[in-house]
């Protein structure tokens, strides 16, 4: 596992190579990319230009997000599915092959069985693309309670149902994002991660929880750096991860209003520092 900078997830928007900078500042040994920043890079530069920017900064490129909206229309859908196979080929080139999305959690229009096999239809086709490309496709599920309230159909929302919607896909590349902010408001265990094989998990997500929140009241977009609370077991959370052998990103996505109005090299201090003291309490080593 290695610490891994999302710079999106608190508030920062610069060029890659700012972003690498800022990752190695932080003490992160990754960093996610914006894949359409990357595919441009390369084709006005060269693929070896991208790969010394990582090289020189001394950090690895950690994952990108799905770079289209793939709940949209169909056209929209068969556009971006048209150019995934480029940007997936140039991402496998500098070797940042790991690759996600979320499923919502509810939907007005659809029952749940059609839910999921419209889920099916979709991101079938997504992860044969990157299986070409050797990338892989994870999957995460959204557990806070508060985003179902009102909404006609429950879908997907826990580790479970995550993992039902993998295995119908029938492809070896997809497995889980796994966020432990919803790993805990979904009420999992960590019974539930040592049941995982390591490469059923291809992205991580850590993050903490309010204190003195009951867990159906928690807002999905309030949240904690890592450790900051102690509400989530972090410990325990990346150990399970560490047992089953997962070698991936563990990316901190606190979504902390207080974090996103710092300047970005003290965001990128404050959270990698966060982490970093969860990640010695854990045992973990660089």
């Amino acid at each position: 596992m290695f610490r891994n900078l999302s710079p999106y997830a608190i508030g920062i928007r610069k060029p890659l190579s700012e972003s690498v900078k800022l990752a190695k500042l932080g003490g992160f040994q990754g960093v996610e990319i914006n894949i359409n920043e990357v595919l441009k890079l390369v084709e006005e530069k060269s693929i070896s230009y991208v790969r010394g920017v990582f090289r020189d900064g001394g950090v690895k490129p950690g994952g990108w997000g799905l770079p289209f909206e793939w709940r949209g229309d169909r056209d929209t859908y068969e556009k971006g599915l048209a150019k995934l196979s480029r940007l997936a080929s140039v991402a496998s080139g500098i070797e940042c092959t790991r690759v996600f999305t979320w499923i919502l959690p509810f939907s007005d229009d659809k029952s749940f069985e059609e839910n999921f096999n419209w889920h099916v239809s979709r991101l079938k086709p997504i992860a044969d693309v990157l299986s070409k490309a050797d990338c892989s496709l994870g999957l995460e599920f959204i557990g806070t309670e508060t985003l179902r309230l009102n909404r006609k159909h429950s879908f997907i929302h826990d580790l479970s149902g995550i993992l039902k919607l993998c295995r119908a896909l029938e492809l070896e590349n997809v497995g889980v994002l796994l966020d432990s902010w919803h790993w805990y408001t979904s009420r999992g265990t960590l019974e539930d991660i040592l049941k995982l094989k390591g490469g059923e998990v291809i992205y991580v997500h850590v993050n903490d929880a309010p204190a003195n929140v009951p867990i159906d009241k928690l807002l999905d977009n309030v949240r904690c750096l890592p450790g900051e609370t102690g509400v989530i077991d972090l410990v325990g959370f990346l150990r399970a991860l560490k047992s089953i052998g997962y070698d991936g990103p563990v990316t901190p996505e606190p979504f902390s209003d207080k974090v996103n109005r710092m300047l970005p090299e003290d965001a990128v201090k404050v959270t990698g520092d966060s982490l970093k003291k969860v990640w010695e309490r854990a045992g973990l080593t660089d």
